[in-house]
């Protein structure tokens, strides 16, 4: 299925997730989709595996958690984010790190407060390879943290290779 992709969110300077220049970091990039759901697509380097080739399952629990998380940005203000309750995931096949790796994840529920959301990372013949769920409340960012903007370069950086669409 092709799915339009409808605005790309920003990263920032020194996430472990988003962050572009954290060097150990996962450098992700995050794509609204025009279907409701969020897209993560990143490369992983060797120093994201677990065993040999595959990678890490907490680094799986890492990017599936920041997707969901950030699903909430689909409709409300980017000074609103996620902050995880309760998390838990299904590791159903190794992931390997010799490509692109995607995450989809969307809300299931929401009240004032809080959201659930699910996600799963996707393996390159679009089979689910570890599964996802939780439980956020949801927060204004000045709340969580001392959030400089600009400091931080939270920002949409474009990219040549930003997809218009995504096949899924």
């Amino acid at each position: 299925m092709r799915v339009k992709v409808r605005h790309k969110q920003p990263n920032s300077k020194m996430c472990f997730v988003c962050g572009l220049h954290n060097r150990f970091g996962l450098k992700s990039s995050f794509y609204e989709l025009e279907d409701g759901q969020l897209l993560a697509i990143f490369q992983p380097a060797d120093e994201h595996q677990g065993y040999p080739g595959r990678l890490h399952g907490g680094i799986a629990a890492t990017i599936l958690d920041e997707t969901i998380g950030r699903a909430i940005m689909l409709t409300h203000a980017d000074n609103i984010w996620g902050v995880t309750v309760d998390f838990s995931m299904k590791l159903r096949k190794p992931v390997p790190i010799d490509g692109e790796i995607r995450v989809l994840a969307r809300i299931v529920s929401e009240s004032t407060r809080s959201f659930q959301g699910e996600g799963e990372i996707l393996l390159a013949d679009g089979r689910v390879a570890v599964a996802g769920k939780g439980r956020y409340l949801k927060m204004d960012i000045d709340k969580i943290a001392d959030f400089d903007h600009q400091g931080e370069e939270w920002l949409v950086v474009e990219r040549p290779d930003d997809p218009e669409f995504v096949e899924l």
